[in-house]
């Protein structure tokens, strides 16, 4: 079978929890299948795998413009795939266009949906309308949906009533229980100021609303002043919310003297030294279909407090591998919280009940570590996405 696999993001250039599922996925499905890896970005050397720039005729367009341009050289380079899997929207497009040109079936997997990210008008302005009629052409059009969780599930039938529920698949993204592992080195945190025997309360995500950073930092300002704030976040959406971050990690930073804002993409290595020595790690997303930094920070032994919203409560056993905040939300697609205020003051209490008691958030993360490997190896998820793919090939043939 040979599989051919677009993506916006490859090693090395990945941003996100696509681009980590992508890579993971691909290095457990080779020695079973032949995978024809297809990625934006720069040459790569990897055997099997190719690149692909944008035409220059698109350079400097709308970027929805110079993606949908890419997306029709991959589509054109599919010739011979028996199958093609896209994840996100910035591939699907390529992955409906190669379908339809070579008579392939076309997976996709939903890592996020445009009808619920609205805030990206704020980013793509125009291009956002582009980008939902390249994701909503593609799910109409798709053989088959990977949704990664029962609730991501929920919301694509939602979100494409048309779409056959038959089709819909839940596979949950994985996590190399291996490369994500307790570190006991220190030396990305003092390097940085931060002290590794402080109770410490982790944030690692990109400045975009979906992961709801600026109502963390409300709930911190009550939080005790011994009480250390480590935040790996950068690439903000908008100069906007850019802003309005800065401003609150400003706001604390003159009353507490302990929040250390960290912007760079940080290497595994360091990364896994700071949630390795976390008390907690905290997850506000008001939109996160399943949240691969969560399953990161359990396979280093650190416990979660995080919103009970989409595939997060897949993910995160409440009272056993960390907490989960309530979280009822506006049905207007942005997942705004009905009552913001209450949503920032039950953060706060439980990242409160979990810095305060530090053997039971011990015992949760080691609960925590041994969740992560029981139900998100990789293995396991590569022999769920290769069931998928028979079932497909099988129904379209």
């Amino acid at each position: 079978m040979r599989v051919d696999l677009l993506t916006r993001e490859y090693p090395p250039e990945i941003y996100g929890g696509a681009g980590v599922h992508v890579a993971e996925l691909t290095k457990v499905l080779r020695p079973h299948i032949d995978v024809r890896v297809r990625a934006f970005g720069a040459e790569r050397d990897e055997e099997g795998t190719h690149s692909y720039s944008t035409p220059v005729e698109l350079a400097g367009a709308n970027a929805s413009l110079s993606t949908l341009g890419t997306d029709l050289l991959m589509a054109a380079d599919c010739a011979g795939a028996d199958l093609i899997h896209s994840p996100t929207w910035y591939t699907n497009f390529a992955g409906h266009i190669g379908s339809l040109l070579h008579g392939a079936p076309h997976v996709l997997s939903a890592h996020s949906l445009e009808p619920l990210r609205p805030w990206k008008a704020e980013q793509l302005g125009g291009g956002y309308a582009v980008s939902s009629f390249a994701e909503r052409t593609a799910y109409e059009g798709a053989a088959g949906v990977i949704a990664v969780s029962a609730g991501m599930r929920e919301d694509i039938l939602r979100a494409y009533p048309t779409v056959d529920p038959a089709k819909v698949h839940v596979v949950h993204n994985g996590i190399d229980i291996d490369a994500w592992s307790p570190n006991p080195e220190t030396s990305a945190l003092t390097s940085r100021g931060i002290d590794p025997e402080a109770p410490t309360i982790v944030f690692v995500g990109r400045i975009t609303r979906q992961k709801g950073l600026p109502y963390f930092l409300r709930a911190v300002r009550e939080l005790p002043a011994e009480h250390q704030v480590v935040l790996c976040a950068g690439a903000p959406d908008t100069p906007e919310i850019a802003q309005e971050v800065d401003s609150l990690v400003a706001e604390l930073s003159s009353t507490r003297g302990n929040v250390h804002l960290i912007t760079e993409m940080l290497p595994r290595h360091e990364l896994t030294q700071i949630l390795t020595h976390a008390t907690a790690f905290a997850c506000p997303s008001i939109y996160e279909p399943l949240g691969i930094v969560n399953l990161e920070a359990m396979a280093c032994g650190t416990p979660v407090v995080a919103s009970a919203t989409g595939g997060i409560p897949e993910v995160v056993a409440d009272g056993e591998t960390g907490y989960l905040v309530p979280l009822e939300q506006v049905n207007d697609g942005t997942g705004t919280p009905v009552d913001p205020e209450k949503f920032i003051a039950d953060t706060r209490d439980a990242l409160v009940r979990m810095v305060s008691d530090p053997l039971r958030a011990e015992q949760m993360g080691e609960a925590s570590r041994r969740r992560a490997a029981d139900h998100f190896a990789w293995t396991s998820i590569a022999e769920r996405t290769l069931d998928v793919y028979r079932r497909v090939l099988a129904r379209s043939a």
